[in-house]
Formats: C-alpha cells, sequence, structure tokens
C-alpha cells in the first residue's frame, strides 16, 4: 500500500536537510550503534546485545512511516510524539514540523496518509502565568524540538522540546512509563488529550479525574484511518499521575476548546467530561489540565491502555508495570527484543557494518506490527478465545515476504496469527484482508489471507494441531474467501461471482447481488488468481483431487487478461482488462508508472482510477504470476526476449522497489536460467533504494513488507508464497544463523568465497557474488537456483553458497529451473 499513491512514491523529497536548520535524530545515535557493530565483532554470541545494532529512525523520512516509539514485539502500544503535517505514524524527522504530544498508540509502516492512532497525546509545558495561560488545543500548543536531541532504541523512545522539557517513554505490551524532566526552577503543568487523534476522527468520549488516587481515566470511540467511515472502534486509557505517591498534584480541571472557532475554555477543579460527536464538523476539543506541587525537576506517569474499558486499561499498568523503574521497564522489552532479534546471527566481524545494522533495523520493524490485542477484544470479536490481532493492513502488503520470514524462526506467532485470521472467518464469514483500527480495512487486491494461511499449511502442516490450528478449519475458511461472494466486498472477500462466471473480473460487469468499487479490473483477477492457487496448495496437502484440478485451472485466469496485441516500447503483450463480452480496453501500459506524465490520474482505490490496476501500471503487474512464470516467459515471447524485457522494465524506469507486485521481479531471470542477472540486479535494488539513514527505504514501510523484502535480499534468499520453495542469491554476509526454538533446529548458511567488494551497487570485476554451487550437509546440490524449505530450515544443519567472480561460468541454474505450474511444477507438497 503506496502511502500516497504513486505519484508521491516517485516524487518523494527527503527532508533530511533543511539547510540551516539541522535535521533529527540526535548525529549520537548513529555513533552509538557504528560503535556497538565494530565491538561485536569481538564478543562471544552470548555477549552480544542486537539491540544496539538497530536503528529505530531508518523510515522515518521519506514516505516511510516508520514509528521509532517505545514498544515491545507486537506491542499493542507504542509510545512516540505526534508531529504536525505529514505524520501517519506520529514522529517525522521533518524538523519544519512542530510537536502535538506524547502519546501510546501508533502503528507502523502504513500507507494511510490519514495517520493512525495517535490517541491521548499528553503535553508537558510551563506556564508561567498559571492554570488559566496554559495552551489546550491542539493549534495553540504545538511547540519545535530541540534540534538533534530525538533519541531511540528499541524499547526507549525520547525527544526534547524547544523549551528545554524532555519527554521519555518505555513500554511493555499494553501499559508503559512516561518520564518528563523539567528546567530547573519550573513547574510542570500537563495538557492531557481526550478528543484528538491523528486521522481527526473522534466520536464522542469520556473523561475523570479522581484527584485522591491521582488517576485520570478516559475512553471514547473512533473512526477507521482506512477504512469506512460508518465504523468506530473504541479505546481506553488510564494515567497514574502520582508515581506511587512521590509526586503531589497542585491544580486540576478539565478544558474544552475549538481552534477554528477561537475559544479555550477551563474549570478549575471540575474532574469530568461527557461529550459526543460535533454534528456540525470538527473535532470539539476537551482534555485534562493539572500541574504538580514543589517545583519538581522530573515528573513519571504510569499509563495503561485497553480496547475493552478504563477498568481494564488500569488493570494493564498495574499488572504489566506495576511500581517497576523506569530504567527497569527498558530492561525488560530489550530482553524481550534481543530474543526476536537472536533468532538471526551473522557473521558480525565480517560483514559490512551497514549491511549488520539494516538487517537488525528490518528485523526490529518485522516484529513491530501487527498488535497483539489478545484479551483487548471488541465488537464481533468481543470475548473470543483465539489470539486477537490488530493493524492487519493490509494483507497484500505481507503475505510476499513478511509471513515467510516469520515462518523461518517464529513458528508461535505465525501460528496464533493465522488463528486470528480463521477467526475472522469463524465471526465474519470471510478471512479479514486488511484490518485498521480494529475495523474492517479496504480490501486492495482480493482475499490475500488466502496465500498467508496458505503459507503456514504448507511449511508448518505437521506441527500446525499441535500449534492450534486445525487445518480442515483453515481450508473452510479459505473456501469461503474462494467460492463466497460478499453482499458487500470492498473491506471482505472477493467479488468471485462474476470472477467463476467470466474467468476474469469484468470492466462494467452487472453484478445484481453485491456491492463494491469496480476498479482495478486487471489486478484484481491477477492476485485472484494467484489466491488461488493458495487454495489449491492446500487442497493438495489435505488430498482434495477434485479442489486441486478446480483451483489450479482457477490459478491460471491470469492469462486471461493478458493482451497480446498491446505493444509499449516495442514489446508485445500486456495485462489489460476486459469487458464481459470478451474485448479488452486498452489502457496505456504506462500509465501509473513512474514515467506517466499525467501527475492528476487516479492509480489506487479512488473510483475514477480507470487504468485497471491497483497502485500499479500494466508495465509492472504484468509480471505477477509467481506460480507460473514458465508461462508467462512464453507469452513475453521466449526467454530471450524475457530478459531483454525484463531489462528494460528496471532501465527505463518502470520498476517501483517500494511497490509489492514488484518483489519477486529482480529474481525473474532465474526463471529465464539467467541467475547471475538477479544477483546484479538485487545489488542495484538494494543499494539504490535502502540505506541506514531515515530516508532509507523506498516509501513507506508497509507494515515491515519492506523491511522483510530486504531481510531476504541481505540474507541471499527469496520466498515463493504458499510454496516451501526458496530461491537462491547470493548472500551479503559471510555467515548468517536461523534459529527455530520451537523445531529445535538451527540452519547455518555459509557464503564460501564470500567478498566484501561485492556489497554495492554495482559488483566490480574479479569480486565474487556469483552462486556456483550450493550444498546441504555435506551434499552438492544439482542446482543452484533453489531449494525446499523442508530440506533446509526445516531440519537445519549446514548449507553452503559458494560464490565465484567467473560470472560467464554460472550463469544457468543447472538441473532444472524454478517451478511453475504449468511445466509440472508444484506437483507434492513435502
Amino acid at each position: 500500500m503506496l502511502a500516497l499513491g504513486w505519484v508521491l512514491v516517485a516524487a518523494a523529497v527527503s527532508c533530511w536537510n533543511f539547510g540551516s536548520v539541522q535535521a533529527q535524530p540526535s548525529p549520537q545515535v548513529q555513533k552509538r550503534i557504528s560503535a556497538a557493530i565494530q565491538k561485536a565483532g569481538s564478543l562471544p554470541p552470548s555477549q552480544v546485545d542486537y539491540t544496539q545494532f538497530v536503528n529505530v529512525f531508518i523510515g522515518t523520512d521519506n514516505f516511510g512511516d516508520v514509528c521509532p516509539g517505545a514498544s515491545v514485539p507486537f506491542g499493542m502500544v507504542k509510545f512516540s510524539t505526534d508531529l504536525t503535517g505529514y505524520a501517519p505514524a506520529g514522529y517525522v524527522t521533518d524538523p519544519t514540523q512542530k510537536i502535538r504530544g506524547l502519546s501510546p498508540m501508533h502503528d507502523s509502516g502504513t500507507g494511510s496518509s490519514l495517520g493512525t492512532y495517535g490517541n491521548f497525546e499528553i503535553m508537558p509545558m510551563v506556564c508561567p502565568g498559571g492554570f488559566d495561560s496554559c495552551p489546550l488545543t491542539l493549534a495553540a500548543r504545538e511547540r519545535f524540538r530541540k534540534n538533534n536531541t530525538d533519541d531511540a532504541s528499541p524499547g526507549y523512545f525520547s525527544q526534547t522540546l524547544d523549551n528545554g522539557i524532555k519527554m521519555e517513554a518505555t513500554s511493555t505490551r499494553r501499559a508503559g512509563l512516561e518520564r518528563f524532566t523539567f528546567p530547573k526552577g519550573s513547574k510542570p503543568y500537563f495538557v492531557l488529550d481526550l478528543s484528538n487523534d491523528l486521522p481527526a476522527s473522534f466520536a464522542g468520549g469520556h473523561m475523570d479525574i479522581d484527584p485522591e488516587k491521582g488517576r485520570i481515566t478516559m475512553g471514547g470511540l473512533w473512526g477507521s484511518s482506512f477504512g469506512p467511515s460508518i465504523y468506530n472502534y473504541q479505546a481506553f486509557a488510564c494515567y497514574d499521575i502520582l508515581d506511587g505517591g512521590k509526586q503531589k498534584l497542585s491544580e486540576y480541571g478539565v478544558w474544552t476548546g475549538m481552534t477554528s472557532e477561537d475559544f479555550q475554555a477551563r474549570g478549575l477543579g471540575q474532574t469530568h467530561l461527557n461529550l459526543t460527536r460535533n454534528l456540525i464538523g470538527g473535532v470539539y476539543e476537551s482534555g485534562a489540565l493539572f500541574s504538580f506541587d514543589g517545583k519538581p525537576e522530573q515528573i513519571n506517569i504510569r499509563v495503561g491502555i485497553s480496547f475493552v474499558s478504563t477498568d481494564q486499561a488500569c488493570a494493564n499498568a498495574e499488572s504489566e508495570v506495576g511500581d517497576a523503574s523506569f530504567e527497569e521497564i527498558v530492561a525488560r522489552s530489550k530482553t524481550l527484543w534481543n530474543q526476536k532479534l537472536s533468532k538471526i546471527e551473522i557473521d558480525l566481524k565480517n560483514t559490512p557494518a551497514n549491511v549488520t545494522e539494516m538487517l537488525y533495523s528490518s528485523l526490529y520493524r518485522a516484529s513491530l506490527t501487527p498488535n497483539n490485542a489478545t484479551g483487548e477484544t471488541q465488537g464481533p470479536f468481543a470475548g473470543t478465545t483465539h489470539p486477537y490481532f490488530d493493524s492487519l493492513y493490509c494483507s497484500w502488503d505481507t503475505f510476499r515476504t513478511f509471513y515467510p520470514l516469520m515462518s523461518l524462526h517464529s513458528p508461535v506467532e505465525f501460528a496464533e496469527i493465522v488463528d486470528n485470521y480463521i477467526d475472522g472467518w469463524r465471526k465474519l464469514g470471510w478471512m479479514p484482508e486488511c484490518r485498521a483500527n480494529n475495523l474492517p480495512g479496504w480490501t486492495q487486491g482480493g482475499s490475500s489471507g488466502d496465500p498467508i494461511v496458505g503459507h503456514f499449511a504448507i511449511t508448518y502442516h505437521n506441527e500446525a494441531a499441535a500449534l492450534g490450528i486445525d487445518l480442515e478449519e483453515l481450508y473452510s475458511a479459505m473456501l469461503a474467501d474462494a467460492e463466497i461472494n460478499p453482499p458487500e466486498w470492498n473491506t471482505l472477500g472477493r467479488q468471485v461471482n462474476v470472477y467463476k462466471q467470466y474467468g476474469y473480473v469484468p470492466f462494467g460487469v452487472l453484478d445484481t447481488s453485491s456491492t463494491g468499487r469496480q476498479t482495478r479490473e486487471g489486478s484484481r483477477t491477477l492476485e485472484y488468481a494467484f489466491e488461488d492457487f493458495a487454495v489449491r496448495q492446500v487442497a493438495l496437502l489435505l488430498n482434495k483431487t477434485d479442489d486441486v484440478a478446480k483451483y489450479t485451472n482457477r490459478s491460471l485466469f491470469y492469462r486471461n487478461v493478458w493482451d497480446p496485441s498491446v505493444v509499449s516500447d516495442g514489446f508485445h503483450g500486456f495485462s489489460q482488462k476486459r469487458l464481459p463480452n470478451g474485448t479488452f480496453v486498452f489502457t496505456n501500459p504506462i500509465d501509473c508508472s513512474p514515467n506517466d506524465n499525467d501527475t492528476n490520474r487516479e492509480c489506487s482505490l479512488q473510483g475514477d482510477n480507470v487504468v485497471g490496476f491497483y497502485e500499479s501500471s500494466s508495465w509492472e503487474y504484468s509480471w505477477f504470476a509467481p506460480h507460473d512464470t514458465a508461462h508467462l516467459i512464453q507469452l513475453m515471447g521466449g526467454n530471450a526476449t524475457f530478459v531483454k524485457r525484463l531489462d528494460h522494465f528496471f532501465d527505463a524506469g518502470y520498476y517501483l522497489a517500494g511497490n509489492e507486485p514488484s518483489f519477486q521481479t529482480p529474481i525473474g531471470y532465474h526463471y529465464a536460467n539467467r541467475p547471475t542477472k538477479s544477483v546484479d540486479r538485487v545489488r542495484d535494488v538494494v543499494f539504490t533504494n535502502f540505506d541506514i539513514t531515515p530516508a532509507g527505504l523506498p516509501g513507506n514501510d508497509d507494515q515491515a513488507a519492506m523491511a522483510t523484502l530486504l531481510v531476504f535480499h541481505l540474507l541471499g534468499l527469496y520466498p515463493v508464497p504458499s510454496t516451501s520453495q526458496f530461491l537462491v542469491l547470493s548472500p551479503m554476509t559471510p555467515k548468517f544463523t536461523i534459529h527455530n526454538s520451537y523445531l529445535n533446529v538451527s540452519t547455518t548458511v555459509t557464503t564460501k568465497g564470500f567478498d566484501r567488494r561485492s556489497v554495492q551497487k554495482t559488483i566490480p570485476k574479479g569480486a565474487a557474488a556469483y552462486v556456483k554451487s550450493v550444498s546441504i550437509n555435506g551434499v552438492v546440490q544439482p542446482n543452484r537456483c533453489h531449494f525446499d524449505f523442508y530440506d533446509v530450515f526445516r531440519v537445519g544443519g549446514n548449507v553452503v553458497i559458494e560464490v565465484t567472480a567467473d560470472k560467464n561460468s554460472v550463469d544457468s541454474c543447472g538441473a532444472g529451473l524454478p517451478e511453475s505450474v504449468s511445466t509440472g511444477g508444484f506437483a507434492t507438497v513435502r
């Protein structure tokens, strides 16, 4: 999901340097990380602190939409400041933007330009004129930060206002601690906001101040950041402000205001707010204002969050934080992060430092979301006995690399998320495609949950029951997506009635039984076909012979939108949308590509997107048949033309590194028996589009889709979703080990002949980078382009990828190309 559509991604300009105004974060962040990486090369693995290699600020610029806030793995809370301007994750590096406050709820790496969460902001301040002089509303209280002071690491976040007030935060799963340090001699004041969130979606709420307990509780209703506006979710917070009796309140009260109506009203000593939605428009702002006695320099506040009630929010703070100190919570968080990050160990001494930093920063983001809200359910999921995860948006982003990476090292969490997908079918009739703010989000490609649960079934069917997954139930959920047409398919399921009738999703079709935005006909057909391949794979696993034949056939429906008559840049044949009568409707394959000169063209979910593709061009989407690339090569004219066309796709500027349909394209050369070109292309993709700066992502992180893509590129692998096949590239580290504690196996991959000189955009002549051979547990494989999960990561052991500088001698796969359905591939499951 591109942040603001294809236009902004193509034209995004970094805000890393604003003339004389220095950008964030603090220079000490990078110095600290670099020093830690250098030192770690001489440490035994047991003494390595992997959190020290993580740069949480990567992706906080260039529309990366990454949240650098304090979180634990899959935490429901992520404490970060919220800034003005374009800031979907709350924080941005742009020093021209002002701070609105510090809040405990955020998502990371989403393409929702409105922003997500940002509820319950707190803003520290000094008010020389006393209670009645404090600025209350968003516009009144905003302040610039102090340049070059932003600091953060896994489990910790800090920012200093331009008036010298320092804000810090650390977290547990559903709670955390905030610490504020004030200039000496000043009286601490705080504005606590009930109504404002990032997308300005407040629909009513309440707040209560208990001055004796020193507790402020609040809750309300807000709207989706990426879904229908008719839905609301509930959220609650509990702020304990006396630090166990160590702090004493001075003044307290409530306030209301509206910037547009130029008023701020406050009530000293008043303790209750109960407000509804402002029907005339705009957010009717409200909250609490309080101060402390004695001019203390440091104020500690404990925060609990819940999606159920204020009582549960307080209980979460009490059970998860209790009376622990700030440093204790930071240490606990770091322990959790080290458990996650150490799942993949690399040769720290001999790996280039930028690769180490990119790898562990990406692994960190790969465990930031989705948000584990188990026990915090509402709406149709209230009281479910199954795991529950919020912020699944969107499955279209994550099925390609996010979950395949999780399958290598964390099957327990993978199973919990799969159970959560199946529970969506139990409660709503279809698995979720996109869940935002506990609400159904917009569908992008169809039912992309199918390849996610399909990938789990293919890789962990032997362990599924022990992991709490009933494979027959999983398959029933997939069949509902594939066969049952929802009455409204903008948020759940697919428009399968017409897809089954015509063999493609027709343009301008009469659909008398369901409603949805009838656009993206080309890309929906391509995605539906791959989703059918996922169903086919599980049918094969479960020996459902008739279904195997049926969904194998449907997985080839991608061919039905291939128009061989379309020519672009001298190349013949492109995917196009098609009328019900079979006639193709021409749209220029360049439209919605980076080379499209019409900057006003709509390319996303808009109703006037007439191109036929979602956030993409036909030049880009015409490569999408991951399960049947061999036939795609034939459609394009054979190996030589395919390779020439693939070269042109990159060289002419049609490729978008930050767009999911392009993820597998750099490795497409494997299927044409030219694997060295894949190695060259991936190096170019990585070092053109990724780095260790805040602008180091090619657009938004898409809930760590970009992060996990980068991890696979750095490790020299690429997964084929809903299969157990991995394509083999050239690792950018001399050795790595993936630990799977559930299976009790570890797999070490050694790059024999590793040459640091090859780890750059263009591999220099004489640098070893091209795969000469692949050995698995001492046995040289007949094929050097792919291997199987069951031969490697399922059983553990040692893999040796030998590389050479002699490119011409190894520019073939050996015995057999990567599998495709049309050439008899994927005939069995392991």
